[in-house]
């Protein structure tokens, strides 16, 4: 009865649908971000994307996720560009990079977010939930707005398949037959940044960076296929996003963010141990199996000697 209650609830079935919709998107756009090893470039722009909501809520008094897509992209444009520069015009390396841009930019979303909460229209705002995430608070438009701009990020990521499939294993071949990397690359920065924006209410800022994240590692353990290694990271965080919603809501005081991202690290788990090729359990039984037919070998040989 639970559970037949739980589903037939409108407010769940709009946190499970949304919920399930940003782990599909999520899933499939960070899987390109995996394979170009920019792991730490979802972190960077989800914590870039702090002061462009905060901004977006101060210029506009309201607290709508197109508004915050709006800043949160201007914020991120500024994050990618301010690594660039300092990545080709100094010494310092990208992680390095990352790092600084992370901090600064988090440092300042959250200067912007005490300002907010001590305004005359802090208590109404409700942007402290954007750290760790309130998907509680989602209502029928916020659903309707992450499912259009979650289906756009999908079709896009497949009709830019190609491309991004060069770009993320050898990108100077891409250079050389005349692709656009650097605009390329750009537009896959700006397709992580609407990612996390629209993700930021749900999972929260800090976290949003895991759900980019680990459907896509947990897949790679599944496949030697680029497309199917998409598909199935775009499956793994639809399944987050629902065992996570669906364990916060039938059990009272658990958050729906870190459960959605709890999801996702069980799932990485059973692909560490589980998974036919890349396994722990697998490579235990090859070689464990290995062992086992050369042990006869080795004393077939001991015994050759001796006679």
């Amino acid at each position: 009865m639970n559970w037949f209650s739980l589903f037939l609830d409108p407010n769940t079935q709009w946190i499970l649908m949304g919920s399930m919709l940003l782990g599909l998107s999520s899933g499939v756009i960070g899987s390109f971000a995996y394979l170009r090893k920019q792991s730490l470039m979802g972190d960077a722009l989800s914590h870039a994307a702090l002061p462009g909501v905060c901004l977006a809520y101060m210029l506009t008094g309201t607290k709508s996720i197109f508004f915050f897509l709006i800043g949160a992209i201007i914020a991120g444009i500024l994050a990618t560009a301010a690594i660039g520069y300092i990545t080709r015009n100094s010494r310092i390396k990208q992680d390095s990079a990352l790092g600084i841009i992370l901090t600064v930019f988090f440092g300042v979303g959250i200067v912007l977010l005490t300002q907010i909460q001590h305004s005359n229209s802090g208590n109404q705002s409700g942007l402290d939930k954007f750290l760790f995430g309130h998907a509680a608070s989602m209502v029928k438009l916020d659903v309707y707005t992450i499912a259009g701009i979650s289906a756009v990020l999908v079709v896009l990521c497949f009709l830019f398949f190609k491309e991004f499939k060069l770009l993320s294993f050898d990108p100077g071949f891409a250079k050389g037959i005349g692709l656009p990397t650097i605009l390329l690359d750009q537009f896959m920065m700006l397709l992580i940044v609407t990612a996390v924006v629209i993700g930021i209410q749900a999972v929260g800022v800090v976290l949003m960076a895991a759900l980019l994240i680990t459907p896509a590692v947990a897949a790679r353990y599944w496949t030697e296929k680029l497309h199917v290694m998409v598909i199935l990271a775009g499956l793994f965080g639809a399944f987050s996003g629902f065992v996570g919603t669906v364990v916060s809501s039938m059990v009272n005081n658990l958050p729906t963010g870190p459960l959605i991202v709890l999801s996702a690290t069980v799932l990485f788990i059973i692909s560490v141990l589980a998974a036919p090729n890349r396994g722990v359990l697998a490579k235990t039984r090859l070689r464990v199996s290995a062992k086992s037919e050369y042990q006869p070998l080795t004393n077939q040989r001991v015994k050759e000697k001796s006679l």
